[in-house]
């Protein structure tokens, strides 16, 4: 490391650990304040570094200084504020929108990577190298493992990834492609389709094909994945037609004992609660229609806001890959079922009562 980089890496000081085992820490500049990254790496590919930090791709964070030192590379690298894939996972706090948005955005990182001269190879794409941020949006970390690809090279010598995410090819049974992320993403898609009981059946077929041992076999490019999982993102989210259960009630369909629980107890409150309804001069049939309407209306917004059978689809807003505006749009269409069946209330009260 030269003068010039030492001086440099010099004003980033370290103000907490993010992982004292592997060598990553908190740091700010001492002169603009602002916060990065650092980490200390005992294997990697400095020209790979050096070539990202002369890019700016979004889902990448930026490479500030890489800087070599003592056969270790001291990298500075953009500070990305959100939760690893792999702590959502744990949580059990991915839907299946969340998954095939995820899926998109890591196909879009890997579109820019791929298309390079030469094209980056990221082979190490795991949940704990996915951060998800608060916008909702995927970003891919840590290309220690990464490498350049070339037609000519015959055969990966030394494993450099993650078991039970690399391919077979980086084994030693073949050479590294990018196909390869192309396997290690249909392995992380897998995972988070154990989380999400109710996922279109296609997923299926997508993660198996992802994952196929034939590196010619899966996708030819990440782009065709993308357009595929794309097409899932156009297609209202209803369970598949052949699901036995599709039919339950919400709270029911995944057949896990706590939420069929809870929504029991649920839905009895509702039904005590509208049954025991009292309406300021509202007597008999009049009062019952009331109570009646008040459970309906109370049930809707539970089918609006669980997707009962794919109901969310009739409200474009619920779509969107923003958390936020989806929500805006379930918020949407509870109110205007719950007003629809208010309107009806008063229709029917109207004809029983003129």
């Amino acid at each position: 490391m030269d003068l010039s980089e030492r001086l440099a890496i010099s004003y980033y000081k370290e103000i907490a650990d993010i992982n004292e085992s592997h060598k990553v820490y908190l740091v700010q500049h001492q002169e603009t304040k602002k916060i990065y990254v650092k980490k200390v790496l005992d294997v990697f590919n400095l020209d790979i570094y050096r070539r990202l930090s002369a890019l700016s791709i979004q889902g990448v964070p930026q490479i500030i200084a890489c800087c070599p030192i003592d056969n270790q590379l001291i990298l500075i690298e953009e500070y990305v504020s959100g939760t690893s894939l792999e702590e959502l996972l744990s949580a059990k706090k991915v839907t299946c929108h969340d998954v095939l948005h995820y899926i998109c955005d890591i196909c879009t990182v890997l579109e820019h990577l791929h298309s390079l001269e030469p094209p980056i190879i990221h082979r190490d794409i795991k949940p704990s190298n996915i951060i998800i941020t608060g916008y909702n949006r995927a970003v891919l970390l840590d290309f220690n493992a990464a490498k350049f690809f070339s037609e000519h090279t015959a055969e990966d010598t030394v494993l450099l990834g993650t078991k039970g995410y690399a391919a077979p090819e980086q084994y030693g049974f073949g050479s590294s492609t990018p196909r390869t992320d192309i396997f290690s993403l249909g392995v992380v898609l897998k995972e988070m389709l154990a989380v999400c009981p109710d996922y279109p059946s296609a997923l299926n077929k997508i993660t198996a094909k992802c994952t196929n041992l034939n590196p010619k076999e899966r996708y030819n490019n990440v782009t065709a994945l993308k357009r595929e999982i794309s097409r899932l993102l156009e297609k209202p989210e209803v369970p598949d037609s052949k699901d036995p259960y599709r039919f339950l009630p919400p709270g029911f369909r995944t057949r896990t004992p706590w939420k069929m629980f809870t929504a029991a107890l649920m839905y009895v409150f509702i039904f005590w609660l509208g049954f025991n309804l009292e309406v300021k001069n509202a007597y008999g049939l009049g009062l019952w229609i009331e109570r009646i309407t008040f459970i309906c209306t109370m049930l809707a917004i539970v089918i609006g806001s669980c997707n009962y059978l794919g109901i969310q689809s009739l409200m474009p807003l619920c779509n969107f890959k923003s958390k936020a505006v989806r929500i805006i749009g379930v918020v949407i269409l509870d109110l205007a079922m719950a007003f629809g069946l208010i309107f009806l209330l008063i229709l029917v009260k109207a004809s029983f009562f003129s």
